[in-house]
């Protein structure tokens, strides 16, 4: 996994992004942080979010970004959440002509590449929920 602190299994076998609402103004983030980007506060706490949404916007990227393991072309986009809360994110898609704004996304686990000791590396991305 990249970073458990990013997302989770749930018992079922779903996936859920980990993020945070502030007590103080009540708006949501991901990642979760220690002080509310909105309004300053200091008093966090832990959520799981949403795990659909719908797409917003979308590139392809085709070119591998620096330390870059996995595979070219990627899908990479913002989802919006069923909270209101938007998401940059890998997009399962690498084709931006079979996209669409406001298309359902539903929350998957992906492997970004295999370690050098040939394990996957499961990262958390958005799929077409159709």
């Amino acid at each position: 996994m990249v970073n458990d602190a990013l997302f989770a299994t749930t018992a079922t076998g779903g996936l859920r992004l980990l993020g945070g609402r502030c007590r103080e103004c009540g708006r949501p983030m991901f990642p979760r942080a220690p002080t509310c980007p909105y309004c300053g506060a200091d008093d966090v706490e832990p959520i799981t979010l949403p795990d659909t949404g719908t797409l917003w916007g979308w590139t392809a990227v085709t070119a591998a970004p620096p330390g870059y393991e996995g595979p070219v072309p990627f899908g990479f986009g913002v989802v919006e959440l069923t909270n209101g809360l938007r998401v940059i994110t890998r997009l399962t898609e690498p084709d931006p002509d079979r996209l669409s704004f406001g298309m359902p996304m539903r929350l998957v686990d992906d492997v970004l590449h295999t370690s050098s000791d040939g394990a996957p590396v499961v990262t958390y991305a958005f799929a077409p929920a159709t």
